[in-house]
């Protein structure tokens, strides 16, 4: 029977409190660690060579979904009422809202080196110690909303622009497109500063500190966003009724992008599945 990820706001006292408890468990058991690991190894930009999955490629939506589902079932493992929920940036969009609350995620980081010191994964707690990560921090670091370069969380209008569009994806099938629902959700677009940052990207742009760069698994508001998004991936597939995970083919030969990135059968490292399987996850969840 399918399960349901609920609106993080909408979580319980209780609720919060089994899915904090459930978070540090997989931490204490070192299966976080690997995680974050993951994500580093697979964040490989369309300026580089090879296979593209996570990232910068029409796999961003499946990689991404599968992702969150090892890390859900990791946490189901420690307690079977757990699920991720999902954070509507759309409409919680203040520092003080929910997720950032005490009993949740905690809050801002402080001025000096936007070290995170409330919450149950504060450093200061003593359950939250980073271990993988592009620099030898130790502690969880935010800064909400960027104090000394203000931007502002993407609004429901600018998903919505993401969603109106009916194709999945478009040649040359990277971050410089212009066209196709998945990268105008992922959010590489034209120019540079905070004007080229959208939806996606702009969020881990926004909550800084980890969320910025391959070692943003390591803040773990990173899962009730990816959730946020794999719902806009359901929400579209609703909205247009028909278009699918595009590359139906992989690239020929002479393409720039051959054998740089994952077509609808073709396996996604670095499971056995494809982004065709990991269209219908009906029989596995559903949103709430």
């Amino acid at each position: 029977m399918a399960y349901t990820r609920k609106d993080v706001s909408r979580l319980t006292a209780g609720e919060r409190k089994r899915l904090v408890k459930a978070f540090l468990e997989v931490k204490r058991r070192g299966e976080y660690d690997e995680f974050v690991r993951t994500h580093i190894e697979y964040y490989t930009s369309d300026g580089e060579d090879g296979l593209r999955t996570a990232h910068m490629a029409p796999s961003f939506l499946p990689w991404h979904r599968r992702f969150l589902l090892d890390l859900e079932r990791a946490l189901r493992r420690v307690d079977s009422s757990v699920t991720v929920p999902y954070w509507d940036w759309t409409r919680d969009r203040t520092r003080t809202s929910v997720p950032w609350t005490k009993d949740l995620l905690g809050g801002n980081g402080r001025a000096r080196d936007q070290q995170v010191m409330t919450g149950p994964f504060a450093y200061s707690a003593g359950h939250w110690t980073i271990k993988e990560g592009i620099t030898d921090g130790a502690f969880l670091a935010r800064d909400l909303g960027r104090a000394r370069d203000p931007l502002q969380l993407p609004t429901r209008a600018e998903l919505g622009w993401a969603l109106d569009d009916p194709t999945y994806d478009v040649a040359p099938w990277d971050s410089t497109v212009t066209r196709g629902f998945r990268n105008k959700l992922e959010g590489w677009g034209t120019g540079s500063g905070s004007a080229s940052w959208h939806n996606h990207n702009r969020v881990h742009r926004w909550v800084g500190g980890a969320m910025l760069g391959g070692a943003s698994v390591n803040d773990p508001v990173f899962w009730f966003h990816h959730a946020f998004i794999d719902l806009q991936w359901e929400r579209w597939k609703a909205r247009h009724r028909g278009p699918r995970y595009l590359p139906a083919a992989p690239p020929g030969v002479a393409d720039p992008q051959h054998d740089r990135i994952v077509a609808r059968r073709e396996k996604l490292p670095p499971w056995d599945v494809t982004p065709e399987s990991l269209e219908d996850v009906s029989r596995i969840y559903r949103y709430g």
